[in-house]
C-alpha cells in the first residue's frame, strides 16, 4: 500500500476487502503519516485482524452497521477464548481508536459512534514485580575491570533504575541529548512519538562521563558495541543476560528496571502525576499497579508495627 494513496482510494480500489477492512487500512494509512511508531501500527494491526475475523464469523461487513451490542459480544468473545484482561482492554482501546477516527475523519450523517456506549473493560490492578535493588547493586559491582564495556554496562544498569526509560529509548539516545552538567536528558521520540525530558543523579552522571572518557571514537550514540556502533535492544538484552550469568541472578527483563524505577520513586515520596512525567505515560491506569504495591508496603509495614497486637 503506496503510503501516498488517499484513504478514498482504498476504500473503493478493491471488492475483495470488506469495508470494515478498508476503513482499517485507511486508519492505518493515517497513523503512518502521523509517524507513529512500528510498535503501535504492530499493535493495532493485530488487534484489527482479530476484530475482522470475528466479523466474518458473524457475518458483518460494514462498519456503519455494527452496533453496541455487537462491541459487547466481541468483548464476551475475547474472554471466551481466553485472552486476559489486559488483552480484552488492549483490544477494547484499538477499537475504540478506530470508531472515534472514523466519525471525526467520515462526519457520517444519522450515524452514533457504537463505541460511546461500552464502558472501558475492567483491568485487575495487580501488583508488579521490579527487579531487586540487590540484584542491581551485584550487576554494577561485576562492573569492575576498567574496560570500557565494563564503564559502559555499569552506566547503564545505573540510568535505567535512575531514569526509568523504556529500553528502546536508551537505545536510542545521542550524546548531544545529554547535559552530563545538571543530569537532563531530552528523549526526543519516546512511546507514540512524544518527546521528555528526564533527569538522573550524580553518581549516574559520574558513571557516564567515565564511560564516555575512554571512548575515542565519532559515533553520535551514547550506547555503543565494540564495533562503534549503536548499541541496539537486541545486543542490550544480550548484555544484561551476560551479566546476570555473571551476577549469578536471574536474569531480570528490561522493563524491571523501569517498574524499579516507579515502585522505589513512590515509596520515596514522588507524587504519581510527577511520575507519570517522568516516565511519559498518557494516564494513570499503569501506575495504579505501582500504587497497588505501595499499599502492601503499608499492610506489611502495619502489621510488624500494629500496636494491639503486641498490647495483649
Amino acid at each position: 500500500m503506496a503510503s501516498s494513496q488517499p484513504v478514498q482510494t482504498l476504500i473503493t480500489k478493491s471488492n475483495a476487502k470488506t469495508d470494515i477492512q478498508n476503513w482499517m487500512d485507511g486508519f492505518i494509512l493515517d497513523r503512518k503519516t502521523m509517524q507513529v511508531s512500528k510498535n503501535t501500527i504492530n499493535f493495532y494491526q493485530v488487534e484489527f485482524r482479530r476484530f475482522i475475523a470475528y466479523c466474518e464469523q458473524i457475518g458483518v461487513d460494514k462498519l456503519e452497521i455494527i452496533t453496541p451490542s455487537i462491541l459487547r459480544s466481541y468483548l464476551i468473545h475475547l474472554e471466551d477464548t481466553g485472552r486476559n484482561p489486559g488483552g480484552i482492554n488492549a483490544g477494547y482501546r484499538a477499537i475504540k481508536t478506530l470508531f472515534n477516527w472514523y466519525e471525526e475523519e467520515v462526519e457520517p450523517v444519522d450515524w452514533k459512534n457504537p463505541i460511546r456506549k461500552i464502558k472501558t473493560p475492567r483491568l485487575d490492578v495487580q501488583p508488579i514485580e521490579p527487579v531487586g535493588l540487590d540484584d542491581v547493586e551485584k550487576l554494577i559491582r561485576i562492573c569492575n575491570d576498567g574496560s570500557v564495556l565494563s564503564l559502559r554496562d555499569k552506566a547503564i544498569f545505573m540510568f535505567l533504575l535512575d531514569t526509568g526509560l523504556r529500553a528502546f529509548e536508551l537505545c536510542a539516545m545521542d550524546i548531544e541529548d545529554l547535559d552530563l552538567t545538571i543530569g537532563q536528558v531530552i528523549i526526543r521520540k519516546g512511546k507514540g512519538g512524544k518527546p521528555r525530558m528526564v533527569w538522573f543523579g550524580k553518581k549516574t552522571r559520574k558513571a557516564i562521563r567515565s564511560y564516555l572518557r575512554e571512548r575515542s571514537d565519532k559515533c553520535q550514540a551514547v550506547w555503543i558495541t565494540n564495533n562503534e556502533t549503536r548499541l541496539t535492544y537486541w545486543g542490550l538484552n544480550q548484555m544484561l543476560k551476560r551479566r546476570s550469568v555473571e551476577a549469578g541472578i536471574d536474569k531480570p527483563g528490561l522493563h524491571d528496571f523501569r517498574r524499579a524505577f516507579a515502585l522505589n520513586c513512590l515509596r520515596g515520596g514522588m507524587d504519581v502525576y510527577s511520575l507519570q512525567k517522568l516516565m511519559g505515560h498518557t494516564d494513570l491506569q499503569v501506575l495504579r499497579r505501582y500504587l497497588a504495591q505501595t499499599d502492601n508496603d503499608v499492610r506489611e509495614a502495619h502489621a510488624k508495627a500494629g500496636p494491639v497486637d503486641d498490647l495483649l
